[in-house]
């Protein structure tokens, strides 16, 4: 509650809610029972002996190479977080064990991010050019060879023209049974001030205040780890838009999230979240375009 109730009294909800440190009020609790934080202390005991012998500060060495800690419960669904307090706090410690055990994910999932096809910039609504079209074919059949393998739970796109056409076009390339839906939350938007801004682009601050939160409840919607009923691994495609794909990226890897607009993705492009059953976050692919050849790459 402490950090969630300072970012309402700042007023900044994209802010706080894109805060890439949350902090974890009963985090000794939490780790005395999971023991999430012992390995950075073990690791932080490590390189401080280590470095007293290889410059004779540990002090120095922190300066040189400053290290933060990964945070377990970045998406508040940790077992201790799902579980009730108070029901927790009477039980036997038999009791507790099973609420635990049952709270417990068990399941990864695996998040592919499609950027749309090129589109009209000078038309609205902004439909798919015809290199759009093709790009959105083309990143159709990628998948399709990917849902071979590990068939996809659901499609989810973006209200956005140029999102809805290239997902529909994805669509065509996969079964017809593969669950689909459309979201406004994924619009494309104004994600967080980015840093070093940029002359070209510079919205208003109402827009990262207002699209901002959006974008975040997007993330905080779509990029969490399997629930504890889910009983086996999942793969969800989410057809959306640049702005949004690297704000999760900087967001779910816990990086600065004023950085999202130092990467670069390619239209029709494939990023690849996986979110394991402890809340790991790992990236397997960042704006991968192998399958467009060279004549059809574009990054409108």
């Amino acid at each position: 509650m402490g950090v969630l109730s300072r970012a309402v009294k700042t007023a900044l909800p994209l802010g706080a809610a894109a805060a890439t440190a949350y902090a974890y009020k009963d985090e000794i609790v939490a780790d005395g029972v999971y023991g999430v934080a012992a390995p950075f202390r073990t690791l932080s005991s490590f390189v401080s002996s280590a470095s007293n012998s290889w410059v004779n500060s540990s002090s120095s060495f922190d300066a040189a190479f400053p290290r933060g800690q990964w945070h377990s419960n970045w998406d508040f669904r940790d077992p201790m977080s799902l579980i009730n307090e108070k029901k927790y706090g009477k039980a036997t410690q038999e009791e507790r064990d099973a609420m635990i055990k049952e709270a417990t994910p068990t399941s990864t999932r695996t998040v592919i991010l499609i950027r749309h096809g090129q589109y009209d910039l000078d038309n609205k609504p902004h439909a798919l050019s015809e290199l759009g079209r093709q790009q959105a074919t083309l990143v159709g059949k990628r998948l399709a060879d990917l849902s071979a393998k590990t068939p996809f739970d659901e499609v989810i796109m973006s209200t956005m023209t140029r999102a809805t056409e290239t997902a529909n076009l994805i669509l065509t390339e996969l079964p017809s049974t593969v669950p689909r839906s459309s979201d406004s939350i994924l619009e494309e938007g104004a994600p967080y001030p980015p840093e070093p801004p940029v002359g070209h682009w510079r919205p208003h601050a109402k827009k990262f205040f207002s699209e901002g939160s959006r974008i975040e409840s997007a993330f905080r919607k779509y990029i969490h780890r399997a629930s504890p009923r889910q009983k086996k691994d999942s793969t969800e495609v989410i057809v959306c838009h640049a702005n949004v794909i690297r704000y999760f990226v900087c967001r779910a890897l816990q990086f600065p999230p004023e950085g999202w607009l130092r990467m670069s993705l390619g239209n029709s492009s494939i990023t690849v979240l996986v979110i394991r059953p402890d809340g790991r976050v790992s990236i397997r692919s960042i704006g991968d375009i192998g399958h467009l050849p060279p004549e059809k790459i574009s990054f409108t």
